[in-house]
């Protein structure tokens, strides 16, 4: 008997063409051939064991040998090869799936209550629906993450991201927000593309009177707001919808865009890769306009795309001369999350390399 249900996918991926039932009694191997076809499994086993066949399919597909870099092999064309087998692999383990009742109640054996998770992130439940185990689990470490928060001690204390929105685990471009040296008068900032707030909330942290935070994604707009009134800082910082720049000029103007200019696979890569660095070249090209005179830009970016082959050295300069803008300093910082020192990593020589930037930009 044929049966339909609503498909759920916050990746974005479309729904399987193929669905079959499956429980306890499936072997590991034969759900990896099936999901490596393109046809899903809705569990209806044992919800641990579904977690189980997932790590399972997970090892299979890591055993796989892939297509690697040679010595020929140029950066860009290695990261290219590194996010296609993501991408597969992304689709592969995404073909696991599981049914959700009403107010999101999953109907399996040893099922966790996720039903806070799943409403942090869907928003208000609205009936059944189908979506894959490897989605559930994201939803339910991002909870975890919103609950205890990420230390920021620059703050001295957590900022808590909510889901889909970039958490500010790599410390170091917060830092050097923290440090650079203030433009002689700050008592406005713009912070362009807040996401969870931690920059503006940083920046009030420093003495900046009033802060204006911007975002376009709904779900960072909630965040930041959160965030900043978890603070004790709603009085001083002000976040508004808007896609980059704020009406006004502001003697100070902060930007932390995605830093690879690459095609995100799905909405939540977002504060990771900008298509055709549209981001980095908006804020470029209008904060002229936006700044006070005398005042600075502070642009916050990984060198990571360059030792990629992505973009180049001379490209970002020519983008600040074309726009009016001159280098009035630049501080730097070394990675220290741990991909950086993993030479498994198929882009370890990259990401040892990178270096990450807060460029000080003034008007010519």
């Amino acid at each position: 008997m044929q049966q339909t249900a609503r498909w759920h996918s916050e990746s974005g991926a479309p729904p399987p063409k193929c669905v079959v039932i499956a429980d306890d009694r499936i072997k590991a191997d034969e759900a990896y051939r099936l999901a490596c076809e393109g046809t899903a499994l809705l569990w209806r086993g044992d919800f641990q064991n579904a977690r189980q066949l997932l790590q399972a399919l997970a090892r299979r597909i890591d055993r796989k040998p892939r297509r690697v870099a040679t010595s020929s092999t140029t950066p860009a064309e290695a990261f290219h090869l590194y996010r296609q087998a993501q991408s597969q692999r992304a689709r592969t383990l995404g073909m696991l799936l599981l049914p959700f009742a009403d107010d999101y109640l999953i109907p399996l054996r040893r099922a966790p209550d996720v039903r806070q998770a799943c409403a942090e992130a869907y928003g208000p439940a609205d009936g059944p629906f189908v979506a894959s185990l490897r989605e559930l689990l994201g939803l339910i470490g991002a909870h975890e993450w919103r609950k205890k928060g990420v230390a920021i001690p620059a703050l001295g204390g957590p900022i808590h991201p909510h889901y889909g929105v970039f958490a500010p685990v790599r410390g170091e471009y917060v830092d050097l927000v923290a440090v650079a040296p203030l433009p002689a008068v700050y008592t406005l900032a713009f912070d362009i593309g807040t996401g969870t707030g931690v920059l503006a909330a940083v920046l009030a942290q420093r003495g900046v009177s009033r802060i204006v935070a911007t975002d376009q994604d709904p779900r960072a707009l909630a965040c930041a707001a959160e965030n900043i009134g978890r603070l004790g800082l709603s009085a001083r910082v002000e976040v508004v919808a808007a896609d980059l720049f704020p009406a006004g000029r502001a003697p100070l103007i902060v930007c932390n865009p995605p830093w690879v200019p690459a095609r995100a696979s799905s909405p939540l890569e977002r504060a990771v890769y900008d298509p055709d660095s549209r981001m980095l070249m908006g804020f470029i090209r209008g904060l002229a306009a936006h700044l006070e005179p005398g005042g600075e830009g502070w642009l916050v970016l990984s060198d990571l795309a360059e030792h990629l082959g992505l973009r180049s050295r001379a490209d970002l300069l020519t983008a600040f001369a074309a726009s009016g803008l001159k280098l009035v300093g630049r501080v730097d910082a070394k990675p220290v999350h741990p991909r950086a020192a993993d030479r498994t990593d198929p882009l370890h020589a990259a990401r040892a390399a990178e270096l990450t930037s807060l460029w000080r930009l003034t008007t010519r």
